[in-house]
């Protein structure tokens, strides 16, 4: 993968893959997928400063599994791959 490092309190995001069945086993057609709200988090930011300039670092690691809202973040493609660069503040929770 393309090395890429995030600045400040973003993040990268691989999202999970979408469904490909109901739980009724019917085939979901690509154009009515819906875009799963679950991914990987593969790079993190040092963090935002607070008023007084001290680095805050992320509660988020790599390697966590995040929730986060529908339309959150950028979409980017990386080494062939889709992407999510978001802000930590965008995210609803760590999947334990």
């Amino acid at each position: 993968m393309t090395k890429f490092k995030p600045l400040g309190d973003r993040i990268l995001v691989k999202r999970a893959e979408a469904e490909e069945k109901t739980a009724g086993g019917i085939l979901i057609p690509d154009t009515a997928k819906e875009k799963p709200i679950e991914g990987t988090v593969i790079a993190v930011g040092p963090g935002a400063r607070d008023a007084q300039g001290n680095l805050m670092p992320l509660e988020i690691k790599v390697g966590d599994r995040i929730l986060f809202g529908k339309w959150s973040g950028t979409e980017v493609k990386l080494a062939g791959e889709d992407h999510i660069v978001m802000k930590e503040s965008d995210v609803f929770g760590i999947v334990a």
